[in-house]
């Protein structure tokens, strides 16, 4: 039963189509198709921007999805257009209908006349098949995704409160990162269960998540983490999260914005909550989302390996020719694509998660 996995970021989905023939060990994980694409913020904003160049209204309408096309309609509405949404479909930008309505952006069920509509979501399953089908390849009976769920706060307060999210599994749970994916995801992350229903009840998680099990999806690194603690960074296009990890568990997580950290600050946050040092108000205050570390046990140590992945891993990859700027960690490539590490991380939570019945 082949498998479509997506890691679904701000600015790609990169996606790794796993058949039958790998999945019985017939072929190598190699002959896998995989492909980057913009991810489905990045389509609506350019279908925003085409609209807002021709001069029509759009108006939004769909599922819940991530809302990396904020800037391309608030730059519609500068322009002095319309736009409109559904309630759904503007719980990708605001759960509380109110702030979309503040920013100009008018709620109904209805498209007005004379607007273009435009859909929301994250998966759909008519674009995958007729993706797959112009390379000859069949739709997956099973599909699996990763996105990165702030949880539903009407009230405001997204970076405290998915941090919350983040607090209750390292202080409820045990830490296991198999776990933080779901058959039927906890009733906070409402992202999470839009895209399981568009994907027909298939198992979901978040990014951070699918890139620490990316991380260990490389068995050198996965060594390395029974053997002694190792912080693993995954820079994203817009988030930048960072995880303490041994022995298969999580002890502690780092949260900010890849933008507001520069090389410097980034290794110097990484520091000190690597040895226990950094305040979720200092990161909070930066404009970060928090950050929460455990008492680990003795063998992890400070956790001083450093593994780094993700599209904006430059930030920490060093110059060359350039020692104050030399790599600050490892920088690793899991299953020999660095951009698919989400999707690797996805099949082998789902390993995991099969081995623990």
């Amino acid at each position: 039963m082949s498998l479509l996995l997506l890691d679904i970021g701000s600015g790609t989905q990169d996606v790794l189509l796993v058949p039958d023939e790998v999945l019985e060990g017939r072929w190598p994980l190699e002959n896998c198709p995989k492909f980057v694409l913009p991810s489905p913020a990045q389509q609506v904003a350019r279908r925003i921007r085409a609209c807002t160049a021709a001069g029509q209204g759009v108006h939004l309408h769909g599922e819940i999805m991530g809302g990396g096309f904020f800037r391309a309609l608030k730059a519609h509405l500068a322009a002095g257009l319309p736009a409109s949404s559904t309630p759904r479909a503007g719980l990708s930008l605001f759960d509380n209908p109110a702030f979309l309505e503040a920013m100009g952006v008018t709620v109904r069920e209805t498209c007005p006349a004379g607007h273009i509509p435009i859909w929301t979501g994250d998966f759909s399953w008519p674009w995958w098949q007729g993706w797959l089908a112009m390379a000859d390849l069949p739709m997956p009976a099973v599909v699996a995704a990763a996105v990165q769920d702030h949880g539903h706060h009407p009230e405001g307060g997204n970076r405290l409160g998915r941090f919350r999210l983040w607090e209750t599994f390292l202080r409820q749970g045990q830490g296991r990162p198999e776990a933080l994916l779901f058959d039927t995801p906890p009733l906070e992350y409402t992202r999470l269960a839009a895209l399981q229903g568009s994907i027909a009840g298939g198992l979901v998680g978040d990014t951070g998540a699918a890139a620490v099990l990316g991380a260990l999806f490389d068995p050198a690194i996965d060594a390395l983490q029974r053997q002694g603690g190792v912080c693993v960074v995954n820079c994203g296009n817009s988030h930048l999260i960072a995880f303490l990890i041994h022995d298969g568990r999580i002890w502690g997580v780092y949260e900010h914005h890849t933008g507001m950290r520069s090389r410097e600050e980034l290794l110097d946050d990484l520091a000190h909550f690597r040895r226990g040092t950094l305040e979720q108000a200092q990161v909070h205050a930066s404009g970060g989302h928090g950050c929460l570390r455990l008492p680990p046990p003795a063998t992890a140590g400070e956790f001083e390996e450093l593994v780094v992945l993700g599209p904006q891993r430059g930030l920490l990859a060093g110059g060359e020719g350039d020692a104050a700027n030399a790599p600050a960690g490892r920088l690793i490539a899991p299953g020999g694509d660095m951009m698919l590490a989400g999707a690797f991380g996805l099949l082998h939570g789902q390993r995991l998660r099969d081995a623990a019945g």
